[in-house]
């Protein structure tokens, strides 16, 4: 069986989607739904080229481009606050067949960020082509990193098509005004306008991919962003980001014989790329979040897993009785903090009656005291 540690093994991707999910228990659903894609023409990269050498040939530099970029974008969202303040976020590296690394990234925004009306939907996301003569430099890099495809009769050779439909479902259709919630997505405002030639095909908004006016303009790469509008999305999105490699295998065995070995599945049926070796190399993250998740070894009573050398059985035993795991501190933790809650609200309800003298007074004043504040 793959260890959980093993990064991009099943067992990692599933331990990783659970975690996301305690985090969705902790804060809320997603509000948007990032993907950025690595530009071999980014300049960084170009620059770094000698000869005739192309950037296919020094996966190195295209990845270390990515990394900076990426971290650079992390930064403009989460500290700079573009879309709002931030909550949580979290990010897995994935790499195309022709292997280009893509970030999936999910961020969860605050209460007063939050994209609640069609106006916030249009103020951070845009699913048409602009206008050249308004912004010329936003037209040439939507039309060339956010136009999908073309695909279905214009192209049915597409990789994208399947059935003879477009497993994206575009073109789409029309519309005037972005609508907030259809099925657990929104549809994105895509005005009938004229179209425009971009290679041999002649496009318009249907084709456009949603994307950020400034994200797009700053990083001149694929950056899809996408709007989470229903709870219906959420085990979705997070399973998609942790869906794992590609990966295939064939093997030829007896009819009802049983005979499964994890790893060598794994290690036989993915393949790695040029870029995604030259990351691991580079020791960089392929997934990340940004809380801290503890998981505790959920066992029944002294039935605890343990790990032993042969013949030594009995003392690992013995050790094991000893030792605390993570779930039963969790309920030693959880019964110390229930006594000590109980203890601060009975000092809260203590009241104490002092008589003070006062001078000039033949009496005494009662006055009153609270104790055991805990503000």
């Amino acid at each position: 069986m793959n260890k959980s540690e093993l990064n991009g093994s099943p067992h990692n991707m599933q331990q990783n989607y659970q975690d996301a999910m305690a985090m969705v228990r902790k804060f809320g659903k997603p509000d948007l739904f990032l993907t950025f894609t690595c530009n071999p023409s980014w300049f960084e990269v170009l620059n770094c080229m000698e000869g005739v050498q192309r950037p296919e040939d020094r996966p190195d530099i295209i990845i270390r481009v990515f990394n900076m970029k990426l971290k650079e974008l992390l930064e403009d969202i989460c500290k700079h606050g573009i879309f709002g303040t931030v909550l949580t976020y979290i990010y897995v590296i994935e790499f195309q067949k022709r292997g280009l690394p893509h970030a999936h990234i999910l961020l969860t925004l605050d209460s007063e960020s939050k994209i609640r009306t069609k106006d916030d939907i249009d103020k951070f996301v845009s699913a048409e082509l602009p206008d050249p003569c308004t912004d010329l430099r936003l037209f040439q890099i939507v039309t060339k990193c956010m136009v999908h495809g073309p695909c279905g009769t214009i192209n049915i050779n597409s990789p994208c098509m399947r059935d003879g439909q477009c497993c994206k479902s575009f073109p789409k259709q029309f519309k005037d005004d972005t609508e907030e919630n259809v099925n657990g997505y929104p549809i994105y405002r895509r005005r009938a306008t004229e179209p425009v030639q971009v290679g041999k095909y002649s496009i318009d908004n249907r084709w456009v991919v949603p994307y950020n006016l400034w994200l797009l303009k700053k990083f001149n790469a694929h950056i899809n962003v996408e709007v989470c509008a229903s709870n219906k999305s959420v085990k979705y999105l997070y399973k998609y980001v942790y869906k794992g490699h590609d990966a295939a295998s064939v093997k030829i065995q007896k009819e009802g014989a049983l005979d499964h070995d994890e790893i060598l599945s794994f290690v036989e049926g993915r393949y790695v790329s040029t870029p995604e070796a030259m990351r691991r190399l580079n020791e960089f993250n392929l997934s990340h979040k940004s809380h801290t998740v503890v998981r505790l070894a959920v066992h029944l009573p002294q039935q605890q897993p343990i790990v032993y050398q042969d013949g030594q059985e009995a003392q690992a035993i013995e050790r094991a009785a000893l030792r605390k795991t993570t779930l039963t501190s969790w309920f030693e933790a959880k019964m110390i903090l229930e006594f000590t809650t109980f203890l601060t609200q009975i000092f809260h309800n203590i009241i104490c009656l002092i008589r003070v003298p006062q001078i000039g007074r033949s009496d005494n004043v009662v006055d009153k005291m609270l104790l055991g504040d805990c503000q």
